[in-house]
């Protein structure tokens, strides 16, 4: 028996072998390098790649520049910031704390800062992990009090702005909302439960047994880091450096390459971490429960979904000029590790569109639904009159995130967008009323009302639909009593609202003024978001409360009138 069967196992496992490479070799290195051509060019940034299917990295390449200055090309050992997948090793190094029983989930998180306020309701550690903590973030609030992220900001000054909020968002457990704080403290309890620095542990405990040799937290933006990719931003006349000497851990912080994401991704099938267990995979696979009884998509910084039929396990990451996703197939064992290093980026996107080469034996059918939010380089341009532009411009305010204003502007024949706190992008029309962008796989749709004026628009992204209301200005001699300085404590800064050529404008310090819009009385948008003015009982604005994406109900008091 011995003699016939293994003739027949060695058959069996060369064909287990040739069917392995067979399928991996299934997609073309030019249908994979198709998707990147446009950033393949001696004078753009552009992406690293690794697509790793059943334990093997089954093709990897760079694409365009990771350093346009000095002409260096981007290669799968080119190291780029990672943004918020670095939130993952945060969320592993709490998980190895808890298994080293250094810390619980549901620890109260002032055991371990007690700087924190005591809100109405403990914030737990899993709260955090979760992103349902309530926490204003902060990275929102430094935009809000005139900081750019790009600079260096210190630890105990971030820690200081986070303990001045007097309010939270929400109460702790009662919904989620994507913080950077939540991660930010973190990494600050990893320190201080530990006693060694985030980098410290992730190097000891994670990076380091991985062979993440590339990889590492940074916490100096002196540190000179070998083969790191620049990060750019799109010009009119080319590419613009986006220097960063942000060097917070936690909310973000890990340089890394898509080699070593490869190994990381790995561990997920048969964990080396810790205790060495499955469990521990089990617990940041764990996700988070709001209190109402509803369970989120989001464990332990991954989201945990679907694509076209198939489970997904994923998260992406975006600061300054880096753009990275990592994307896992669990049941395929199929996963794509992407690292951009310019603005513009939409790795998310590039691998879905890898996976639809991949396992496009397996994959379900597109529904209409996703084929009407297919890519932007997929629809067709067409030719309307720029005279509609005209009923599209002003501001409209979704709906379902109060604070978040979408500006629409005509300049010349374009249409133009622009976000609260990002930047201006072009509006393509594919028809009278429809309108896409490029640099993100986005679209919106205006809608009038019987009498024909539009009165709100809809955004379409990430397979959302979302209506947002049109704002309408308030005549110039209703706006005086607006005019003057408000103050934050809680930002420590002072903004002033004044009139400029019969128009209110806003101004955060010292920096240049930015457009003010009063919408209606008592109501006022701008860059930093939407503004509910208060008034005392005699009638007179004492101050507003603010509304800013990730920052609620932030109170500024008026401190002086013009």
């Amino acid at each position: 028996m011995l003699r016939t069967t293994l003739p027949l196992l060695i058959g069996l496992l060369f064909l287990s072998i040739f069917v392995s490479e067979a399928a991996a070799q299934a997609v073309s290195a030019e249908a994979v390098d198709a998707l990147f051509a446009e950033w393949d060019q001696p004078d753009s940034p552009g992406c690293a790649v690794a697509v790793i299917r059943e334990g093997e990295i089954v093709y990897k390449n760079g694409y365009g520049m990771a350093d346009l200055e000095h002409g260096v090309p981007i290669t799968p050992t080119t190291v780029f910031y990672s943004g918020s997948v670095s939130k993952q090793f945060v969320a592993m190094s709490i998980a190895l704390l808890a298994e080293q029983g250094k810390l619980s989930f549901d620890d109260d998180i002032r055991t371990y800062l007690p700087e924190i306020p005591e809100y109405d309701r403990t914030i737990t550690i899993r709260h955090m992990i979760h992103h349902t903590s309530g926490l204003r973030d902060y990275l929102q609030l430094g935009f809000l009090a005139g900081r750019s992220y790009l600079d260096a900001m210190d630890e105990e000054e971030v820690i200081a702005l986070i303990a001045r909020q007097k309010e939270l968002n929400f109460l702790p457990g009662e919904a989620y909302l994507y913080s950077n704080s939540g991660y930010f403290l973190l990494a600050e309890i990893v320190k201080r439960a530990s006693g060694q620095t985030p980098r410290e542990f992730a190097e000891a405990h994670i990076l380091g047994p991985l062979g993440m040799k590339d990889s590492h937290f940074h916490d100096d933006n002196t540190m000179v880091v070998p083969h790191r990719a620049d990060g750019y931003f799109k010009q009119d006349d080319g590419w613009g450096l986006m220097t960063m000497r942000f060097a917070l851990v936690g909310s973000g912080g890990l340089y890394t390459t898509v080699e070593d994401l490869y190994r990381w991704d790995q561990n997920f099938y048969q964990n080396t971490l810790g205790a060495g267990t499955q469990d521990l995979i089990e617990t940041t696979l764990s996700r988070g429960l709001l209190a109402g009884g509803d369970t989120l998509s989001y464990a332990f910084a991954v989201d945990i979904g679907s694509y076209r039929g198939l489970k997904t396990i994923s998260h992406g990451g975006a600061l300054g000029g880096y753009r990275a996703h990592l994307m896992r197939f669990p049941d395929q064992q199929f996963s794509t590790a992407l690292l951009c290093n310019f603005a513009d980026a939409t790795p998310g996107s590039l691998a879905a569109k890898l996976a639809d080469l991949y396992l496009a034996d397996v994959l379900a059918p597109e529904q209409p639904e996703a084929e009407a939010a297919s890519s932007p380089g997929e629809r067709k341009e067409v030719a309307v009159d720029p005279a509609l532009y005209d009923d599209y411009a002003g501001k409209y305010e979704l709906v379902v995130q109060p604070g978040f204003i979408l500006t629409i502007t005509r300049e010349d024949d374009r249409l133009m967008g622009e976000a609260t706190g990002q930047s201006k992008v072009e509006l393509f029309p594919e028809s009278e009323t429809k309108f896409f962008l490029k640099v993100v796989d986005a679209q919106i749709e205006f809608e009038r009302d019987a009498s024909g004026a539009v009165t709100r628009l809809m955004l379409y992204q990430g397979g959302q639909k979302m209506a947002a209301k049109r704002l309408n200005d308030m005549a110039p001699e209703d706006l005086a009593e607006y005019l003057g300085a408000y103050h934050s404590d809680e930002l420590q800064v002072t903004y002033t609202i004044a009139l400029d050529e019969g128009a209110l404008t806003l101004r955060i310090q010292s920096k240049p003024p930015s457009a003010l819009s009063a919408n209606q009385k008592d109501k006022a948008s701008a860059e930093v978001g939407t503004m509910a003015f208060e008034r005392d009982a005699g009638g007179a604005v004492t101050g507003f409360t603010l509304q800013s994406g990730r920052v609620r109900n932030l109170r500024f008091e008026k401190i002086g009138s013009n």
